[in-house]
């Protein structure tokens, strides 16, 4: 069990805004600008392959963790069925009992379309509450959890389109008696889009493109309580190309790469009074309107904009569609979250079962990664009719 204050720097860093935060009395400056969102747990990478991909996956090829990256990728499944379970420690170094658990599960039940769900459950351990030492404690468990169904349909032989229902339960509450905190209900939509070309030969070598995008998370704010602020979802703009490199029947090496952006509206002071919190216009906004407005809303303008862009590299080797090994890098800026690290990875397929494992080396001296020194784990099986995409 852990005391109160673990979970207080717990619910710090992974809910609450840094702008509200802000001095009277200094300035804001860019650095102030971080973005963050409430329920940040549905930006985690869920699964151990895109982890060791850098944390990407909206163009890399379908498996069974598609969900959560593009799920528009399921219409390309070569089997009918599959089911993924992972397993992500998180905050490991502090604590053993933070994690987040991703089941997931698909069905192409026609050559055209497919059906999906998945559920992410983050729990963050048991707290003891209690007003002095001696005092016999209550024990809370706060947790969250998003529950997903898709639907996708291929558009032609090499293009197709899903769009994804999702709702969102944040029960973070401490019990009191002079405050009126519950558990925070949302929802959001998916829409995607992934494509993937026909095997072309190349001179030395066949070859073969994909290519996705993802805009997640499109819903209402949370809110925790009456009184208590508003809090955008983390809708979430991705977008990725990828190249297989198929050398012989033996051997192909796949190379990735893939950008984000939180379509959430870059905190401001647009009041002067150098201040930000919710008197300014960005807190303002609808969620529905900043997936717009928050492509060119940055106070510095285009440069900021950019700045607010994370990057990831990835790549893939399979031998004999039977062993893969995986390397990859993620890249934020020093200004809007510095996080900064190079992901390992493997992976084992034998007849309808493959694992995967990764691990994460933060490259960043100034952010600690919640996520440093932690294997991540993914057991799926994929069954049923075969179909033919090559």
């Amino acid at each position: 069990m852990k005391k109160i204050t673990i979970f207080l720097l717990g619910a710090i860093t992974l809910f609450s805004y840094k702008a509200n935060a802000q001095s009277e009395t200094e300035a804001p400056g860019i650095s102030d600008r971080v973005i963050t969102t409430g329920v940040p747990f549905l930006l985690i990478s869920g699964d151990a392959r895109a982890s060791g991909l850098g944390d990407q996956g909206v163009a890399t090829p379908v498996d069974a963790y598609s969900q959560q990256w593009n799920p528009a990728k399921y219409a390309f499944a070569e089997k009918q069925q599959g089911v993924g379970l992972s397993y992500v420690p998180y905050l490991r170094e502090l604590v053993t009992d933070i994690n987040l658990g991703v089941l997931t599960y698909y069905n192409r039940f026609s050559e055209r379309s497919a059906v999906s769900a998945s559920l992410r459950y983050f729990g963050q351990g048991e707290i003891e509450l209690r007003d002095t030492p001696e005092q016999q404690p209550d024990i809370v468990s706060p947790n969250e959890f998003g529950l997903d169904v898709s639907y996708a349909l291929r558009l032609g032989e090499e293009i197709s389109m899903a769009v994804t229902g999702r709702y969102i339960r944040s029960d973070l509450k401490i019990k009191s008696d002079v405050n009126d905190a519950r558990a925070a209900n949302s929802f959001g939509v998916d829409i995607s889009a992934f494509y993937q070309s026909e095997e072309i030969a190349y001179s030395d070598f066949n070859g073969r493109w994909r290519g996705g995008v993802n805009i997640s998370n499109i819903g209402p704010k949370i809110k925790y309580d009456d009184a208590g602020s508003e809090n955008f979802i983390p809708t979430n703009f991705k977008a990725g190309a990828g190249f297989d490199f198929i050398l012989d029947a033996s051997n192909t090496i796949g190379a990735y790469g893939e950008f984000n952006k939180l379509l959430v509206p870059t905190p401001s002071d647009s009041n002067g009074d150098n201040l930000i919190n919710s008197e300014d216009d960005w807190y303002n906004e609808s969620s529905f309107g900043a997936v717009f407005s928050s492509w060119g809303d940055a106070p510095d303008g285009f440069s900021e904009e950019l700045k607010e862009i994370t990057w990831s590299l990835g790549a893939e080797y399979w031998y004999e569609d039977s062993f893969a090994f995986r390397l990859g890098y993620f890249n934020e800026s020093e200004e809007k979250g510095f996080r900064k690290f190079l992901t390992l990875g493997a992976g084992f397929k034998y007849s309808i079962t493959q694992i995967d494992v990764s691990y994460l080396f933060s490259t960043s001296k100034a952010v600690a990664n919640p996520l440093e020194g932690t294997l991540r784990f993914s057991l799926s099986f994929n069954f049923g009719e075969d179909y033919s995409e090559y």
